[in-house]
């Protein structure tokens, strides 16, 4: 029985493995085609206008090449609607909404190249 439990551990291993691997390749292809979608090299209109109305789901990371930041949000907002029916979902939710419309505020009203150069060049994530 040692034996089938350690074979199922080592299957369970190899099914994350390729599964974080196709996450990260998706998402990288995702960013990629946003960033062909987005045209030139400065996304700021683009990155702003997406952190007002979907900034709690970091779409607007993933545009700027932020695949960590990005997924942070989306799953705390995930988890803030599974837990809505508590007090702490709210919270998370509210959370992740003022963070995109802080960010998507600071993007739309920096100049452009302040823009570029802080989040494209300088790599900022947050704020």
């Amino acid at each position: 029985m040692s034996e089938e439990n350690k074979d199922f551990a080592d299957e369970v291993k190899e099914t994350t493995n390729e599964f974080s691997e196709g996450a990260k390749e998706t998402a990288n292809e995702f960013s990629e085609g946003l960033n062909n979608m987005a045209g030139g090299e400065n996304k700021k209109m683009l990155a702003g206008l997406l952190a007002l109305f979907l900034g709690s789901f970091g779409v607007h990371k993933f545009i700027l090449g932020y695949q960590k930041e990005g997924i942070i949000l989306a799953v705390t907002t995930v988890v803030g609607i599974i837990t809505a029916c508590f007090l702490v979902g709210y919270l998370l939710l509210m959370a992740t909404w003022v963070i995109g419309i802080i960010e998507g505020i600071l993007y739309l009203t920096k100049s452009d190249e302040e823009f570029y150069n802080t989040y494209q060049v300088g790599r900022k994530p947050w704020f």
